[in-house]
Parts: C-alpha cells; sequence; structure tokens
C-alpha cells in the first residue's frame, strides 16, 4: 500500500503532491523550486527583464511591482508611468501674475512676458515696436514668445520648431537667428 508522505510528514515547505512511491514538491507562482528538491525560494522577476515595468521594478516574496518617479502616476496595466498635469489638476505654487508650465515630473512657474523698450506689449507674448518710432527702424517689427518642453535623451539631431516666413509684407526681409541660450552650441538653424 502507497503511504502518502504528504499527509504523514510532508516535507515540503509549499505543495506537496503524491506519487505512487514517493512525492513531488511544487512550488506557488513566483517561487522556484531549490536543487534539493524540497524547498521553494522566491523568483526574482525583475532580473528577468528591464522591460517589465517602464521605470522601476521591486521584487517582492512570489511577485513583483512597479514604481513610478515622483510627478507620475502608474496606469492600470501596473506597468507603465503617466505625467501628473499639475498644472491641469490646479496642484502648483506659481502666483496670479506667473503663468504654470508643466513638465515631465513637474512643472515650471514662468514670469509674465516684459517687452524692452522700444517695444510695446500686444498681448501676453507678443512684442510690437511701432514703424513710427525712430528706435524701431533696424529692429524686427514683432516679437513672439513660445513656450516648449523638449525631453532629454531624444535622437539628434531632430527638428524641434519650424518656422516660416511670409509675403505677406512686400519688399520686407527675414532674419532668423538664435539670440540667446547656445552658449554650449547644442542648438543649429537649417
Amino acid at each position: 500500500i502507497d503511504v502518502n508522505e504528504c499527509t504523514s510528514e510532508n516535507p515540503c515547505t509549499q505543495t506537496c503532491v503524491n506519487t505512487y512511491g514517493s512525492f513531488l514538491c511544487r512550488c506557488e507562482p513566483g517561487y522556484e523550486l531549490e536543487a534539493d528538491g524540497v524547498n521553494c525560494s522566491d523568483m526574482d522577476e525583475c532580473s528577468f527583464s528591464e522591460f517589465l515595468c517602464q521605470h522601476e521594478c521591486v521584487n517582492g516574496p512570489g511577485s513583483y511591482y512597479c514604481i513610478c518617479p515622483s510627478g507620475y502616476n502608474l496606469l492600470d496595466d501596473s506597468r507603465s508611468c503617466q505625467d501628473i498635469n499639475e498644472c491641469e489638476n490646479r496642484n502648483f505654487t506659481c502666483t496670479a501674475q506667473q503663468t504654470c508650465f508643466n513638465i515631465p515630473g513637474g512643472y515650471k512657474c514662468l514670469d509674465p512676458v516684459r517687452c524692452e523698450d522700444p517695444y510695446i506689449q500686444i498681448n501676453e507674448n507678443r512684442c510690437m515696436c511701432p514703424a513710427e518710432n525712430a528706435g524701431c527702424r533696424d529692429q524686427p517689427f514683432t516679437i513672439l514668445y513660445r513656450v516648449m518642453d523638449m525631453v532629454s535623451g531624444r535622437s539628434v539631431p531632430s527638428d524641434i520648431f519650424q518656422m516660416q516666413a511670409t509675403t505677406r509684407y512686400p519688399g520686407a526681409y527675414y532674419i532668423f537667428q538664435i539670440k540667446s541660450g547656445n552658449e554650449g552650441r547644442e542648438f543649429y538653424m537649417r
């Protein structure tokens, strides 16, 4: 008569399966059977692939979970991270005069545009140099301010934005140049 080792002594640390004349040990999902055939040890799922989680994988007993950096939420797939738009959620500390600008993982408070003389402010992001002002003779007619975020780790070279001259003003000529912020020569025009 076969002796059921699983009921009499149960040598396995997790699941015992009786066989004719012997027994087998099995492990729960997330664990693997050790070389002794009896004990189970935790599997480090995070070591299997670097693509289990978008940001960081944390191994746990019999399982794993994903975490996101500060400023990001874990999505329903429990693997992907999505940026929290603090500006949209009204979760920011900018003053009433400043503009909230969402950036990956946070936000920035941008001061309002200030037009330098001889320019006058037309709206919140445009300055104009009136033609009747003598100081405007060799100056651009308008200056338009636009803010955009650039995520690091982009493949380069790549186009960031495009500007196009118009034929709206006959006899006008256009000069495109990077005025400041390119001391490290990271940007170029074409």
